[in-house]
């Protein structure tokens, strides 16, 4: 990784994905998504860019995967709760400020390998459960936050176990500054010209005015209702105050929120799914007005049931994703074992809660969701479905039936 491009990376971060203002706080890494060691240069280059754009105060919250690994497998679950709830009292004091967050998305795949999945999924409820007033305003749009990776060797272990152990760190930073379109010279300009793009073909779904989406592809027949009032956005989101920012580098996807109890028929997997350290693949769920009615796995059933059976609203679906098989991310053919990558390679759904992506859904009390088909949930577990082989065929409240996708693209160009 030449420095040079380092810094180009963190700007893009910084002004395009955080869009930080100045004067404000800027925090680097919050509850589990914390800067490991091997991200010290790149929390570095974030921290750089961050006062150079102006910043206030710079937060940088440093982290270690081992300490996460040994305390859910031998750690009081009780006194990490405690420990993440001040965390958290914290983090939310620096979001009453107006920050703006980054989070650097690296996990190891393989980082809960023989720890007890109760214990797993225990730790993992209670640290959801704590930071979840600030997730709600953060992926409500309350202030600005992005996600943007950088490798770990762990990591890259597991994406290139075929090159040379030397060769597979770098091989990772080439990776994903392709797939985040940060590795030409001015991926800020790149970037400008990629969001334009998904904002054309944003307006293109929302003309559409669609009432319901029909899936089609081995294994998958599923059906699912748009809830009234629905929009599609994608790339940007635009805070209260109107400050426009990034919320994932990469994205590729346009999304929607589907209608709780609007989804009907069976959807099958078409890429693994890393999730808490477990490999789960060949994902099967069958719906019943909405609900998951009959789930399995060729591989982790196990830690699909601890997703689908989190809470009652890890039974329904919060997110509708679609993005073509020819993606730069799909093209490159390479598993990143990484949603952040994963996703936009892929159409996908996400299990748990939604985006309230509807009319007046911002302003919207987590009270009043259900009454318009909004699901809510400690869970946000996206999977993929997309191939060559899908097909999506969209009616509108016209009576009309679009073809969206064929042969896993988009049916239509713009």
């Amino acid at each position: 990784m030449q420095r040079d491009q380092l810094r180009k990376y963190a700007d893009l971060v910084v002004k395009v994905g955080a869009n930080l203002q100045p004067g404000q706080n800027l925090v680097i890494g919050w509850g589990l998504r914390q800067v490991l060691p091997d991200h010290i240069e790149f929390a570095r280059s974030l921290m750089d860019a961050g006062y150079a754009a102006g910043a206030k105060f710079v937060e940088l919250a440093y982290g270690d995967e081992w300490w996460l690994r040994e305390t859910f497998r031998q750690g009081n679950i009780d006194t990490l709760s405690e420990r993440f709830k001040r965390q958290a009292e914290w983090i939310e004091h620096l979001a009453d400020e107006g920050s703006a967050f980054i989070s650097i998305p690296s996990s190891d795949p393989n980082l809960y390998r023989g720890v007890d999945a109760a214990r797993v999924n225990e730790a993992d409820r209670v640290i959801a459960a704590a930071l979840r007033p600030f997730n709600d305003k953060r992926t409500n749009g309350d202030y600005q936050w992005t996600l943007a990776s950088a490798p770990t060797k762990e990591w890259a272990d597991v994406v290139f176990p075929d090159l040379a152990p030397t060769d597979r760190f770098e091989a990772l930073w080439d990776a994903i500054l392709a797939s985040a379109r940060a590795d030409g010279n001015d991926p800020v300009s790149a970037w400008q010209m990629h969001v334009s793009d998904l904002h054309e073909r944003r307006a293109y779904m929302n003309d559409l005015e669609i009432e319901e989406l029909h899936y089609r592809a081995p294994g998958t027949d599923l059906r699912i209702r748009m809830p009234k009032g629905h929009y599609w956005t994608a790339a940007s989101q635009d805070t209260p105050e109107g400050i426009t920012f990034v919320a994932n580098i990469p994205t590729e996807e346009v999304y929607s929120a589907p209608a709780k109890y609007g989804v009907n028929g069976t959807v099958t997997s078409t890429m693994p799914l890393n999730h808490n350290g477990t490999l789960i693949d060949g994902i099967s769920l069958t719906f019943e007005n909405g609900r998951i009615i009959n789930y399995s796995a060729a591989h982790g059933q196990e830690a699909l049931a601890s997703i689908i059976e989190t809470d009652e609203g890890s039974h329904y679906l919060g997110e509708v994703a679609l993005v073509p098989a020819d993606s730069p991310i799909a093209k490159r053919g390479l598993l990143f074992y990484n949603t952040l990558f994963d996703e936009n390679a892929s159409c996908h759904l996400a299990i748990g809660k939604a985006y309230p992506l509807i009319e007046g859904g911002r302003n919207l009390p987590q009270s009043e969701w259900e009454g318009h088909e909004l699901n809510s949930s400690l869970k946000h577990v996206d999977f993929m479905i997309g191939s060559p082989s899908l097909n999506i065929d969209a009616l509108t409240r016209s009576g009309t039936t679009v073809p969206l996708f064929r042969n896993g693209k988009w049916a239509t160009s713009l």
